[in-house]
């Protein structure tokens, strides 16, 4: 099962243009595209993975920041 480093993709695209973040969609896509049958559940369960923990992630950023407007 090969590793996929999908948070390369994303620091890439965090301050990217609308065209460059379709243009690292695309590669994305042309990967899933690429690869073999049996390897591409890998990518399916390795992407939700990564987006589960990124969206848990800012979503603790956003509860932090959040909290620092309201009185103790």
């Amino acid at each position: 099962m090969p590793e996929f480093d999908f948070k390369r993709f994303h620091i890439r695209s965090m301050n990217a243009t609308d065209e460059e973040r379709a243009a690292i969609n695309q590669e994305l896509k042309d990967m899933y595209a690429a690869l073999p049958e049996e390897d591409k559940a890998d990518f399916n369960a390795q992407l939700q993975k990564f987006l589960v923990k990124e969206v848990a992630r800012v979503k603790s950023d956003y509860d932090s920041i959040r909290g620092l407007n309201n009185p103790n």
